[in-house]
């Protein structure tokens, strides 16, 4: 069976700023497209890829892959997308679709929000004049709604949470860790934003409204970092406000000019054999020769976008999110570090993303239990040498796991 590798990222945003379209280009997968609020009320779960060059080409070898794709040397990985519904302020108080879409981002440890950067949508979603809304706003409510749903979760039995810590004596990273389960967050991002807060050393007895909402502001920076995918960069109010907006928040996100739009159509193109067209590439080839003059004509528009933005955005906002927001490595497990293969022959066939401090032994784990208890040593099977259990690997590594018998 291939191996695989689970890494979530949740979409989201208000309605109507191309969450859909961003999601269908992503996957492929055919949703509900249409331009009016909550076109997506169950989430919609699909497959997207992230995309490096592969090492079949340093390695010189023709690979035969399992559980990813490989096109021309670039190897596609899936990860699982989280389509959220749109969100709009006061969600976290349940208007609109509400608490149900915020407990949909429980899985996802990396969150993509798709902007209106061309600011064509009001607050609630509703299509106005080009340049008529401030994408900032957007930026602020949403990391405001997810923060809010989570001081809802924090602040919801407080008295409780004060007597387990101050007289059941129970250590307040335990009892806060309990209450955030649910969420994915670690120890470590509980206890990294209670110590740059200094509130490891306050008992929550004292804490005031200001506390809880700034741990929990800076606990979900830590749990559910966000990228900006600045949508609609096609439209020409877009490119001013995106400027706007990297110099004004641009030290605290990531932010990415997309067109979904333009990513969906040359995918579209692709699949009907009118252009060859790798996705994440900063061009295309026309092959079709029965192309007709206003198709030719927006492939046009399309490439110059693409030059000037270098790529439609899409596969580079998935790659931001899981390579540098999350910081995971890709790393090829082999049976054979001679010939690169698995035990029945196939050349480099699975590769999978483990966070970036991740050892031999974590690479034994993800790929069996049983592996993981017999593991005596790795080798890297680019130089052929050998690893300990605990040697820390690195981004495209290629590594076989020596068992005991």
């Amino acid at each position: 069976m291939p191996l695989q590798s689970h890494v979530q990222i949740g979409i989201v945003g208000k309605p109507n700023v191309g969450k859909s379209t961003f999601f269908a280009a992503a996957t492929m997968i055919d949703v509900k497209i249409a331009p009016y609020p909550f076109t997506t009320i169950e989430p919609n779960v699909g497959i997207g890829y992230v995309r490096i060059p592969c090492v079949c080409r340093d390695l010189g070898v023709k690979d035969n892959p399992r559980n990813s794709i490989c096109i021309e040397g670039n190897r596609f990985i899936p990860v699982e997308l989280i389509d959220v519904a749109g969100l709009v302020p006061g969600a976290w108080q349940g208007r609109g679709l509400g608490n149900q879409f915020l407990d949909h981002l429980r899985r996802a440890p990396v969150l993509i929000h798709v902007v209106d950067m061309a600011g064509a949508t009001d607050e609630e979603g509703r299509l106005v004049k080009p340049g008529s809304h401030d994408p900032l706003v957007d930026i602020e409510f949403l990391s405001n709604e997810v923060t809010m749903w989570m001081v809802q979760m924090l602040s919801k039995d407080w008295d409780k949470l004060v007597r387990l810590v101050d007289y059941a004596k129970k250590p307040l990273l335990d009892v806060l860790y309990d209450r955030f389960s649910g969420l994915g967050i670690t120890q470590a991002q509980i206890s990294d934003a209670l110590t740059k807060l200094g509130l490891d050393k306050k008992p929550p007895s004292k804490w005031g409204d200001d506390d809880i909402k700034g741990f929990v502001s800076m606990l979900r920076e830590l749990s559910k970092p966000m990228v900006i995918a600045a949508n609609k960069m096609d439209i020409p109010e877009a490119e001013d406000n995106y400027k706007r907006v990297v110099k004004e928040v641009g030290n605290r996100y990531r932010i990415i000019p997309v067109s979904a739009d333009y990513e969906l159509a040359l995918r579209r193109a692709a699949k009907a054999n009118l252009i060859k067209y790798i996705p994440g590439d900063d061009d295309f080839e026309i092959i079709s020769t029965n192309l007709t003059k206003p198709q030719k004509d927006a492939l046009e528009r399309i490439r110059d976008f693409m030059h000037k933005w270098g790529g439609t955005g899409v596969i580079k906002a998935l790659n931001t999110a899981v390579f540098d927001v999350l910081g995971m490595i890709a790393v090829y497990p082999v049976a054979d570090e001679k010939k690169f293969t698995d035990t029945e022959g196939n050349v480099l066939p699975d590769v999978l993303l483990l966070p970036r401090d991740a050892t031999v032994l974590d690479l034994a784990k993800a790929i069996h239990s049983e592996i993981a208890e017999k593991a005596v040593t790795g080798v890297d099977a680019i130089t052929g040498r050998r690893l300990g259990v605990n040697s820390k690997l690195w981004h495209r590594a290629v590594v076989r796991i020596y068992v005991s018998k």
